[in-house]
Formats: structure tokens, sequence, C-alpha cells
């Protein structure tokens, strides 16, 4: 027996019990196991289809089947290859049902050693040539005896009830000896079995069906064998019969379609929603991961099924996931906010409510989470708690400043009033008025900043423009500030013009460029420019204090040290200030901002540490006697040019994608530089151009650049930014890219500038 070889298919997705069992088969030295491991059915039955085995030995816990079903699929497939069921479920019932369906044997994990296991299959391996040699003329019995009630008789040429055994329920063997068909049941059921039972009579061979009969007590189902009855001359003198009552069976598949059906269904309504819905079990390995969930993640749900969800959600390990777990299994539901991560490793804060599912008995089995993306919304959020916090800053310095200018009022009227009520004065004594006279009037002028950025402090508004305050201010900057500091000046001569206060608006000029010198204590560049800007919705949406019109933009410009990101977002409040102690109040950019929200426009700042920062006063523009045309050239329509944008903010991808489909264009996305790569190299022969964020996680802008370069040296790309200084820019010229697109920006100039880069000629 040394030299015996079995052949085993082994269906098991744990590669540890994998390991264990071949480890066991080693010390069997009466026989060679040639053993091939699948993981999975689907894997197993095209295994069948191409090899012959021996014998399969089955686990019924697999990623694509559970339980009796994953042996039932088996089977079908199987045939003639013996199948021993080797699993981790040690349930008799299942046991039971396996075995009835066929199985050769039912085996426990943990319970088998490797004689037991080659006993096993060398009797299953036997005991299925015994029932493929008996097949044809002895299957229906062997079946009957091993599955309950059967029905057995002969009848004679004439159709007529010879022999019962275990008759049909309703009627006794006395009742149906001698009696047809048509004396029992109904005449549609005795014509459909007399056909039957007259072709095998006239043929002389056995056929097997499945038929349904009206008996005294309903609708049956039986599976009938119907096969000729020989005499000892092998003359056909009737017929014998085995029937099996499958009622049970085809009422529970029955059932089971419509089950399938209604999850077919439910499925079908919850990938219909735009959530992502998600359902684990209570070891937080997902088992439902609808359409929802693959629009938000990126991952599809065949690569996520069985997986970890804290692995495939989350970048570390989340103290707020934990308590969500622990609550939602203590007290049946959960909800709040969790930052999770996306396929492409991109944050995305969501709004999730966790419910606890029960099975029938009310015991826990599952827990399903519904997740909506509130990234943008939280966005648009900050930005209105910081334009709220700021106008309640605004209010209370309002009140502050109120109270202080009725103190200062008589201090400074007594520090004036006082030199001439004494005229004689000693000189130390007039000194010292000059010095209470002199820190009045400071005072006042600080109070005075404090309400510019409260309500704006009410001035003259005339038409102006701001070409020639713009002009005024740099003559004044080139002679008093370091010559360390080159001043640029960029103003096109038709300069839209504004409606504001020339004092007003003149100290906001001084205040960014007195901000933008201190920025440059060993010198740099200083650059005022102004331009013509029609903001669309687009850029509204883009821009929570824009307002859709006609403004003039002045942007002034350093390359300075930089304002840190943490910082950033407290530098319009009054008295913040990042300098030392005496070198400033704290209320020029608060002044700055004042002044322009009582012109009605709004400002945004640009800052990168260690290249510079922008500033960008945007004030509304008014027709005068230089009037402006809000006519602009109309781009070309897309045609259908495909192109593909690269940006992390769902928001501008959103817009982007949907102002390029208003216009023709057909759009691809992608989050990070990554997969900007991948869809590029997917569909690279189809992509006109490239419009990409150079600020991107996981792989930057600049570097992505470099690779589509790489895979296609003519390929057309719009670099985008919020910020871009001189030595991005430089940059992008080194590796070939000449056009960029300032954020926020319109639809016009989004449109106007893909079309230079679509009609800019292949070198």
């Amino acid at each position: 027996m040394a030299g015996e070889i079995i052949k085993v298919l082994l269906v098991e997705d744990n590669p540890g019990d994998v390991f264990l069992l071949q480890e066991l088969l080693k010390e069997v030295t009466t026989v060679r196991v040639e053993l091939q491991p699948v993981e999975r059915l689907s894997e197993a039955l095209e295994c069948l289809v191409s090899k012959s085995f021996d014998v399969m030995l089955l686990d019924l816990s697999l990623p694509d089947s559970q339980g009796i079903e994953t042996f039932l699929q088996a089977t079908r497939q199987a045939k003639a290859t013996p199948i021993i069921v080797l699993t981790g479920l040690d349930d008799e019932t299942l046991a039971l049902r396996a075995m009835q369906q066929g199985a050769q044997d039912y085996l426990v994990k943990g319970k088998v050693t490797g004689d037991l296991l080659v006993r096993s299959m060398r009797y299953a391996i036997e005991r299925q040539r015994v029932e493929d040699a008996l097949r044809q003329s002895e299957e229906r019995f062997r079946v009957a005896l091993k599955n309950s009630p059967i029905f057995v008789f002969n009848q004679d040429k004439d159709l007529n009830y010879t022999w019962v055994y275990n008759p049909i329920s309703g009627w006794t063997v006395e009742e149906m000896l001698g009696k047809h068909d048509f004396d029992l049941i109904p005449a549609k059921d005795a014509e459909r079995l007399t056909a039957i039972k007259h072709s095998v009579l006239i043929n002389g061979i056995s056929t097997r069906e499945e038929i349904s009969i009206t008996t005294p007590q309903g609708i049956k189902y039986y599976d009938l064998t119907v096969e000729p009855l020989r005499n000892e001359s092998q003359e056909i003198i009737g017929i014998t019969c085995a029937s099996i009552d499958i009622s049970e069976r085809q009422n529970a598949q029955r059932d089971r379609l419509l089950a399938e059906e209604k999850i077919r269904q439910q499925a079908a309504l919850l990938d219909v929603t735009t959530d992502a819905i998600c359902l684990r079990d209570l070891e937080n390995k997902i088992i439902f991961w609808n359409k929802g969930a693959e629009n938000l993640y990126g991952w599809k749900a065949y690569e996520v099924y069985g997986k970890n969800a804290s692995e495939v959600l989350l970048n570390e390990p989340s103290p707020e996931f934990d308590a969500a777990l622990l609550n939602v299994i203590t007290k049946g539901k959960w909800q709040g906010e969790l930052t999770k991560v996306t396929k492409t490793g991109r944050e995305i804060l969501v709004a999730s409510r966790w419910s606890l599912v029960s099975d029938a008995w009310e015991k826990p089995k599952s827990i399903l989470s519904v997740d909506t993306d509130i990234t943008e919304k939280k966005q648009l959020e900050a930005q209105l708690f910081r334009a709220q916090r700021l106008e309640s800053i605004g209010t209370l310095a309002s009140g502050i400043a109120h109270d202080l200018n009725n103190i200062l009022t008589p201090i400074l009227a007594g520090a004036q009033l006082l030199p001439l009520k004494f005229p004689d004065a000693d000189e130390r004594t007039r000194h010292l008025l000059e010095i209470l006279e002199i820190n009045a009037k400071r005072g006042s002028d600080l109070v005075k900043q404090v309400l510019s950025f409260a309500r704006g402090v009410e001035g003259k508004h005339i038409t102006l423009q701001i070409r020639h305050l713009i002009t005024e201010v740099a003559k004044i900057l080139k002679e008093t500030f370091p010559k360390s500091i080159e001043i640029s000046i960029n103003v096109p001569q038709d300069l839209w013009l504004v409606s504001g206060d020339t004092t007003q608006l003149h100290q906001v000029l001084m205040n960014l460029c007195v901000n933008a010198r201190d920025a440059m204590p060993n010198g740099g560049i200083l650059t005022i420019s102004g331009e013509n800007l029609f903001i669309d919705e687009n850029y509204v949406r883009m821009n929570l204090e824009a307002k859709i019109g006609s403004y003039t933009v002045i942007t002034v410009a350093d390359t300075g040290i930089g304002i840190p990101a943490e910082v950033l977002d407290r530098i319009f409040e009054p008295f913040f200030t990042t300098k030392d102690v005496g070198q400033g109040t704290g209320l020029g950019l608060s002044t700055v901002l004042g002044i322009v929200k009582s012109h009605g426009g709004f400002v945004n700042v640009y800052s990168e540490v260690g290249t510079g920062t922008y500033f960008k006063v945007y004030l509304p523009a008014v027709k005068g006697t230089e009037t402006f045309s809000t006519e602009v050239a109309k781009p070309l329509l897309g045609d259908g040019k495909l192109i593909l944008v690269v940006d992390d903010e769902s928001a501008i991808l959103d817009i982007t994608k949907t102002s390029l489909q208003t216009h023709q264009y057909q759009t691809l996305i992608a989050n990070d530089g990554i997969e900007a790569i991948a869809q590029y190299a997917q569909h690279a022969d189809k992509i006109s151009a490239v419009l990409i964020d150079i600020m991107l996680p996981t792989l930057d802008g600049f570097t992505a650049i470099r690779t589509l370069k790489k895979i296609n040296p003519q390929v057309k790309i719009i670099a985008t930014s919020g910020l871009m200084s001189s030595n991005k820019l430089k940059v992008l010229t080194d590796i070939g890219v000449t056009t960029f697109l300032s954020k926020p920006y319109t639809i016009n100039e989004l449109l106007l500038t893909l079309q230079k880069a679509l009609n800019q000629k292949r070198r």
C-alpha cells in the first residue's frame, strides 16, 4: 500500500488549517497524499472541470459560500468525486443534513488525526466506486433507504399496482393494490404519470422525473425513478418504481428563492442611496458593502469582503472608533462624526450612524453603519464660524472703542487746555503736557483702528481708480523701504473703477506693504498688482464671502518667511500678532479687513512657510467715467475631449467636473498623484489634457507631473494652486509646464486656460 497515491482537492480558506492538515498527512507512511489546496468554492469548481481528484475535503465556511449551501454547490459540480466535509462547525444537525445530501463523511477540525483522515478518504473512495457501479440499477432504492418517507411499488403492463411499500400519505396499501393512477389522483396528474411509465414499458429504458401529485393531504412533490420490471427471460412484465417525497426540499428551495429575490431587491435599493452602507459581523469583518461605499471610499465590494473594517477605513488605531464600537454593542446604537480614509489615503470626515442587528432569537449578530460625507460641509462651516467669530470680536471691539473714546476725549482736551491755562509753566511741566497730548492722540488713533476693524469707519466714498492709488503708494515705498527690498508694480491700464474712501484704501495698501516688509528682514521682492475679475457661480461655490459680479483685485505679494498654517486663521483678529512686544499692536490686518468689508469686498490670503505670502483684496467694481465691461472672450466647446482632473479637494473636483461636462468635455478624476498616474497610464491615448493641483497627498503634483512626462513627453498639463511662488513657477517651467491656473478660478478662466493649453503646438 506504500505506493498508493490519493489525489485530494482541499477547499479551505484558512492558511493555518491547510498547514496543519499537511503536517498531519506527512505522518502517514502507508499512502502518499497529493494535496491541492484552494481558498474559494468557485476555484474548486473550476479545478473539477479541468482535473480529476480521488476525493474532495470541503470546509463549509468559505468567503463565497456558507453552511449547507456550500455542500450543495460542490455536489452539483463534483458529480463522481466523493466529498468529505472537514470543517470547524461541530453541529450535529448540519452534519446530518450534509450526510443526507451525499457527504461520505463529516469530520471536525481539531478532532482528526492523519490516520483517521486517510481511513475516511479510503472509505469514501471505495464507497463512491460501489455507488457508481450500482447507480443505474439501484440508485433510487439506495436513496429511498437513506431518506424518509419513501414510496416503492410495482405495476403490471396495464399499470395496475401489484406491490406497494410505504404508500403515499392518504392511502393504504389495500386501497392502492389493483388500482390505476386514474382511480387515485386527478386526471391531469394521472395523464402525466401514465405517459412517463408507458415510455419505460415501450423503450425498456429507466427514467427519472420530478413530479407533483395532488393527494388527500394536498400537493406533494416526488423524485420518481421508473425502471422496467423483467422476468427470468428478460421480458418486460411491468415497471418498478421508487419515489421520494421532496416536498419539504421543494418548499424550502422556493422559500430560499423568494428570500434571495427579496434580498436582491433590498440590495438594489441600498445601492441607489449615495450614503455608504456597510454591514460588519461582531468581529468587525465586512460582510456587505454597497455602491455608495464603493463611491465614497474607493474600495470595490469584492476587495473588502471578509476584511477588518478598521484596517480598511483607518490609517491608525482610533479611540473614537473603538468607543463607538463599544457603545453600539452595549447600547444597540451610536451616532457621531469619525475621520476615515479612502483607498487613496485621503482623509474624509463622515457623519456615521451605527445600529446593532440581531437574529430571530434577539441575539446580536452584526453591525450596520451608514456614513455620509460631510468633509465639504465642515469646511464651509469653518469659514462661516470664522466669519462669525470675527464679527463677534468686531462687535466687542466696537463697544470697547466707544468707551475708550469717551475716556480719551477729556484727557486730550485737558492736555490741550492746560498749556493755555498755565502759560508760565516751567519747561519740565510743558514737556510733560506735550507727552500727555501726544499719547492721548496715539490712543485716539488706536481707537480709530479698532473702529476700522469693527465697522469700517464711515468715510466719503467716491468713484476712484485704484491704479493711481497703487502708483502713489509705490513711490512712498521706494523712498522709505530698505534698498534690499525690490518694489515691483504690475497694473493694467484698463483696471476697473471702485467706489471707496481714498484715505482708507491707502491705509489698506500701506498696512499690507508694511507687513510684507517685516516678513522680509533680509530683503526680497514686494509685488503690487491689479486685475479685473468677473466672479461667477463657480467661483462663489469655492469662496463663501464672494458674490457674483465684477471685482477689481489688488494683490500684495512678498517673498518673505511666510505664515505658519496654525496661525493663518487668526491673523485678522484684533490684537493678535506674532511680532515681538513693542513692534506691533496687532491691529494692522484687522483694520484692513474692516475697511475692505465696509467697501463690500473681501480678502483672501495664501502663504507658504519659507516661500512668501499673497494678500488678495477684492473690491466691487463700479461704472464711472472709466467704464468697465463684463464681456469676456467666449471659450470654444470641448467637443467630447477627455480631461483628467487631479485634486484632493472633493468640492473642487465636483465643481470642475460639472463645469467641464456642461461645456461638452468628458472628465476623469483622481484624488492624488498615484491615482492620477494610474488613470493616465490606462487612458493615455484618450486624454487630451491634465488639470492637476501641485499640492497633493501621498505623491505631490511635481513628482506626478514628472512621471506623466516620462509616460508621454507631449502630455498637455495645466498646473493649479492657491499659491504659486516664483520658485514653484521655475520648477514647473523646468519640467516643461508653462500653463498655470490660480485658485479659486471662474468657469471662464478654467475654460480659456484649458483651451490655451490644448492649442499649444507639440514640441
